[in-house]
């Protein structure tokens, strides 16, 4: 039972040990410690935060509590990107191919969508047959033989992970940027890597609103790798509007493959590129950023990638042969001149939700086929009748003049010029951030 005296040490704003921390995962994971005591336990811990030691403690005893993926001596080295969720945001879909052609294995453990942010699981889920459950042997074949994988996690890595995100989801504790941190570390350092990057998203459409929310979780991730033993560096980037132009699951599926292929949408390129170079330096495959993001460019453009995430696909029981069907499409015209100011992200991700694009509850069924296409970014300039979204709804009639307004009104209009906004905020690494900072207490989170 965990001791009365441990949860009044936290209410009190008093440090926790290390082995008080461990009894306490440990109880928890065998039964001796309630639901409803850590709870409360997760409860002092967002009211009165961690430092950067208790943060750690609680990452390795969460580790802890299952298996890591195997590592055979001598084997390359191992990456992984993770994002904390956008509107939009498909990059792990190429970036895990992309790195897998420079000579690095990226075991992905991702996650599904939740509200209005898509999660990489159910982009992938819309590819006929693709499993996102391997076994161990699997696992460890397709490693050697692809490079790659992206597969949710099973219940023997931190599982400790598993029943306290159930338990803070619904008692108002998610906030806490400690256990944000020990969620999401205790996941990637149980994959058994030599580096991670963070993308940590930043704006409206984002569960970090501000940039100083933003830096702060950056720093507490950085912080516990580096007491961990795993190297991380993070970008902040923008999420006051899409990442890219598609928004659903099979029509990002089709927008990855055009960015695999060479193509794509410039910022997603950007973005997917600036991580997987930060990836491959961290773990001593590229000499300068430059150097990298130049290697990586070119297995893009000549078609590398794509032959990649094929095999990826087909390994993992994907059926690829085309393009992913959509529903009806219907484009939205602007109804005045102007600037776009800009972008509702949040409405918009609701509004898939809505035509069934997404879930509410983690039980909800997806429609893989709708979606939407935006045409424009804050800082263009559009005339009347010009295109504004192009949607993907069941029953959507091409040819109506009624257009949905609440889609309209999530595009926000001007008569002055908007300045266009950069994608990448800042770039974040031990240096700037040292080890012996405090983790702070507050924040958000998602998955990706």
């Amino acid at each position: 039972m965990l001791p009365a005296t441990i949860l009044a040490k936290k209410r009190d704003g008093r440090s926790l040990s290390d082995a008080e921390i461990r009894g306490w995962v440990e109880g928890f994971m065998d039964g001796s410690v309630t639901d409803y005591q850590m709870a409360a336990l997760a409860m002092a811990v967002t009211i009165r935060g961690m430092d950067a030691d208790e943060t750690a403690s609680l990452t390795a005893a969460m580790l802890a509590s299952g298996d890591s993926l195997a590592r055979r001596d001598g084997s390359i080295a191992r990456v992984d990107k993770h994002s904390t969720g956008g509107l939009g945001d498909k990059v792990s879909l190429i970036l895990a191919p992309l790195l897998a052609c420079h000579d690095v294995q990226v075991p992905m453990i991702s996650g599904r969508g939740l509200g209005h942010t898509g999660g990489t699981l159910d982009k992938l889920e819309a590819i006929p047959g693709f499993r996102t459950e391997l076994d161990d042997r699997s696992r460890d074949a397709q490693l050697d033989s692809v490079g790659c994988f992206i597969i949710a996690a099973d219940h023997k890595l931190a599982p400790a992970d598993r029943r306290l995100y159930a338990i803070r989801d619904v008692t108002a504790t998610v906030e806490s940027i400690a256990l944000i941190t020990a969620s999401i570390l205790s996941k990637k350092l149980a994959e058994s890597l030599d580096a991670l990057v963070m993308d940590v998203k930043v704006g409206s459409a984002a569960f970090m609103k501000t940039t100083d929310q933003a830096r702060e979780l950056a720093a507490s991730l950085i912080q516990t790798g580096d007491r961990l033993g795993l190297p991380i560096t993070a970008l902040l980037t923008d999420m006051d509007q899409p990442l890219g132009r598609a928004v659903g699951n099979a029509i990002e599926v089709n927008e990855a493959i055009d960015c695999l292929a060479g193509g794509g949408p410039d910022g997603l390129r950007e973005l997917t590129i600036r991580l997987a170079a930060e990836a491959l330096i961290a773990a001593g495959r590229g000499a300068t950023a430059d150097a990298a993001q130049e290697s990586l460019a070119r297995s893009l453009d000549d078609g590398s990638a794509h032959e990649r995430f094929a095999r990826m696909v087909a390994a993992q029981g994907g059926r690829l042969e085309h393009r992913l069907p959509l529903a009806k499409p219907r484009t939205l015209l602007a109804k005045a001149a102007g600037y776009v100011a800009a972008i509702d992200c949040q409405s918009l991700g609701e509004l898939v939700v809505q035509v069934g694009g997404g879930r509410r509850r983690a039980e909800d069924a997806i429609d893989p086929a709708v979606g939407f296409e935006s045409h424009v970014r804050i800082g263009d300039r559009v005339e009347r009748g010009d295109p504004l979204l192009t949607i993907y709804v069941p029953g959507s009639n091409p040819d109506s003049d009624s257009d949905d307004p609440a889609w309209l009104d999530a595009i926000e209009l001007s008569g002055e010029s908007i300045d266009r906004r950069p994608l990448v905020i800042d770039r974040i690494t031990a240096d700037s951030h040292p080890a012996s900072e405090p983790a702070i207490s507050r924040g958000s989170e998602r998955q990706r």
